[in-house]
């Protein structure tokens, strides 16, 4: 034991994360778990009997290099609700509703209590999506991460009733599309973020303009979980397709959402564009082409909708009818 300590691992710092992340786990427990931490593989027994065809759905992915900001600015509290949203939102994107998570967590040396401030994250988001976080990993890699760095990574599992997956499938031309609001930058475009504001804590530490404290702060602000609102709204109006956006902005991910033919029509002046957006395009120099080809201009989540209800659900929900579908292809951003 001592030689793998010596080879750069220590194995009872991992023993004491463990000790560390359970309270913040427990939080996450919905009763369809099974067992605790410590198994070989985290089990969940679904209650399937409300459903006729159940589907699984499924989603992973990371945070990307928003990580070298909480790096820089040593926080790393809510990190892990990025990881969780950029899976959780996925599946509910397709009217699922997410179950469970697993976590990994890969560093070059493992500090119990920056461990536990990741997880306390994690576990964070899972209660914010509704799901549990049934297992994970904590790799200590000496040699191949630095030792005050990590990578985060995220696997959920979600369940959605046949039919009633939102697949966009119905959509068709005059339908409306409504955009419900973003944090802030979330976790895309981060390469280029620290082009323009550097990632070291003298760069970030500085304010800008039309922002209030640190601009790393600000970068920091986590990804909304969208579940609860979609769940909502589909509840009392029906949507036809969703579109998450994330990388690539609107340009790429709203048309995904549409039948072949289609395209979804914008105006870029029905929503108020957040501050952080327009301090990247003016410190950067970025065209609005490519800033509505990479971020979320302030829109996280974007609905398809009957016209019909469109107004009721941006009132209600506190979101903007911003535009609507029309026959073409690509996308118009006017």
């Amino acid at each position: 034991m001592n030689e793998y300590k010596k080879a750069g691992v220590d194995v009872n710092a991992g023993y004491k994360s463990v000790e560390l992340i359970k309270k913040h786990v427990k939080r996450t427990m919905r009763p369809e778990v099974l067992g605790g931490l410590g198994g070989f593989g985290g089990m969940f027994m679904p209650d399937l009997s409300k459903y006729n065809k159940p589907v699984l759905v499924s989603g992973t992915d990371g945070v990307g290099t928003k990580l070298k900001l909480a790096f820089a600015m040593d926080k790393h509290d809510t990190i892990g609700i990025d990881c969780v949203a950029m899976c959780a939102n996925d599946i509910a994107c397709s009217g699922g509703e997410p179950l469970f998570l697993l976590d990994y967590i890969a560093c070059g040396k493992n500090y119990p209590k920056k461990i536990e401030q990741i997880v306390k994250g994690i576990a964070e988001g899972c209660v914010q999506a509704g799901c549990s976080i049934v297992g994970g990993e904590t790799a200590e890699m000496p040699g191949f991460y630095p030792k005050d760095e990590y990578d985060l990574a995220g696997f959920c599992v979600g369940v959605v009733e046949k039919d009633k997956i939102i697949d966009g499938s119905s959509i068709t031309a005059g339908d409306s599309l409504i955009g419900i609001p973003s944090s802030g930058v979330h976790s895309n475009g981060f390469s280029l973020i620290r082009k323009i504001f550097g990632d070291t804590p003298l760069e970030l530490g500085k304010t800008y303009e039309g922002i209030e404290g640190p601009i790393g702060l600000e970068l920091l602000t986590p990804t909304v979980i969208y579940v609860k609102i979609i769940k909502d709204i589909n509840a009392k109006f029906p949507i036809k397709g969703i579109a998450h956006v994330t990388g690539g902005g609107f340009i790429e991910n709203i048309p995904r959402m549409l039948p072949e033919g289609l395209k979804p029509v914008i105006f870029k002046t029905s929503w108020p564009v957040l501050p952080i957006f327009d301090v990247i395009a003016r410190e950067g120099g970025i065209d609005e082409t490519s800033m509505y080809g990479t971020y979320n201009m302030g829109l996280g989540l974007i609905l398809c909708v009957k016209r019909d209800y469109s107004d009721k659900i941006a009132k209600e929900f506190n979101g903007y009818v911003i535009g609507s579908v029309e026959k073409g292809e690509g996308i118009d951003i006017k």
